[in-house]
């Protein structure tokens, strides 16, 4: 046996034992593949459109090329295991009283489930061939979805995200470094075509182009990674989502494709978050929201944030019922929920608001919650 026969032999191995650990997918790419990301990661930090991800920027070299992160990587092993839903992710866009939250965050948190499998399969790897690895899933500085398409698992969409012709738009992606000389496989071709369904999806106009997102102006940045108050202008656009946005993904057409039945049980969304009521989350304290997202990817965000989302939605549900919880808001510690609970109150009760802007605004001091009551006043006289 040559080796080159050997090495297409272990990369087929390490290929089986992916599928049987429970990825969906697994390609192979070489440690420099994907030169031109760096280019592209660089032009899209310097107009500013990553926002307050300040992460993006500071390690940019390394998140541009694997091997700067790690010099002595030879090959990228790169998995994505499938989550794709079994209901239609749209399906609450008319329900206003429920609280919509993305698909990948309906169940376990993927960065647990992911990290066991990466692990698993690296142990089985060092067992089998040697070599020195790393894996990483999310929280190092991996350009996963470029890295994945030069694998050959998927294309990055016209919404960035990346595409697969037999999971759709529902993978959630790890990578393995390792210091063993694989053979590649083929880089996937682009299939979007003309399609451009995702861009016109867009609650918020967040793709300045195709291939482009503005993080910005993109709800799942603004829910989850954005810690200031939701600029107002954005607010409607958001409905009822309080945590993340699948509409770009829910309508790629190479979903048809994607096999629910063969995700992960572990995403299976969990019935408190599947469809949570606004007016049962909208009182929660510290202690209630690590209880009630324990396990889940959205504790990472904090009580704060939450119920800033979630008085956004209530003020975009028209159920005046929701009033005396926005009322009680008005009190809360944190600024940023004050804010939201002011704006969600001018919207379902005027007179209220009148009440409580007379009464509270000469006594606020935070400015940025001052500025919410001038602003629900000037809104209201448009």
């Amino acid at each position: 046996m040559t080796d080159a026969d050997a090495k297409s032999q272990l990369r087929d191995a390490i290929r089986a034992q992916a599928l049987a650990i429970g990825f969906a997918s697994c390609g192979f790419a070489a440690a420099d593949a994907a030169p031109e990301s760096a280019d592209r990661l660089r032009e899209w930090i310097d107009t500013g459109a990553h926002g307050e991800m300040g992460w993006m920027a500071d390690r940019r070299d390394q998140r541009a090329r694997p091997t700067t992160l790690w010099p002595d990587a030879r090959s990228l092993i790169m998995l994505g295991m499938n989550y794709a839903p079994r209901e239609d992710p749209m399906r609450l866009e008319a329900a206003p009283r429920i609280g919509r939250i993305s698909v990948y965050a309906q169940g376990s948190d993927y960065h647990d489930v992911v990290k066991k499998a990466l692990k698993a399969l690296a142990r089985w790897i060092v067992d089998a061939a040697g070599g020195d690895l790393k894996v990483f899933v999310d929280t190092a500085p991996v350009m996963e979805k470029p890295l994945s398409a030069a694998a050959g698992i998927g294309w990055q969409g016209k919404h960035s995200n990346l595409v697969s012709r037999d999971h759709g738009s529902w993978l959630f992606l790890g990578a393995i470094m390792t210091s063993l000389d694989l053979p590649a496989d083929a880089p996937h071709p682009d299939r979007c075509g003309t399609c451009d369904a995702c861009q016109r999806a867009c609650p918020t106009d967040a793709f300045p182009a195709p291939y482009q997102v503005d993080a910005r102006r993109c709800i799942s940045y603004l829910t989850i990674e954005h810690k200031g108050p939701i600029a107002r202008e954005f607010r409607k656009a958001i409905g009822n989502r309080i945590y993340g946005c699948d509409d770009c993904l829910a309508v790629c057409p190479w979903n048809r494709f994607a096999r629910s039945a063969a995700a992960n049980r572990a995403f299976a969304p969990r019935a408190e978050l599947a469809a949570p009521e606004l007016g049962d989350l909208i009182e929660l304290d510290d202690a209630g929201f690590r209880a009630t997202f324990a396990g889940s990817p959205i504790k990472r965000i904090g009580r704060d944030r939450m119920i800033r989302n979630v008085a956004i939605a209530a003020g975009n549900s028209g159920e005046r019922g929701i009033v005396p919880k926005l009322l009680a808001l008005l009190d809360d510690p944190a600024a940023i929920v004050r804010g939201a609970a002011i704006w969600a109150l001018a919207e379902l009760d005027r007179d209220q608001w009148l009440a409580e802007r007379a009464r509270r605004l000469p006594c606020e001091k935070d400015e940025d919650v001052a500025a919410e009551w001038r602003l629900a006043d000037a809104g209201n006289r448009r």
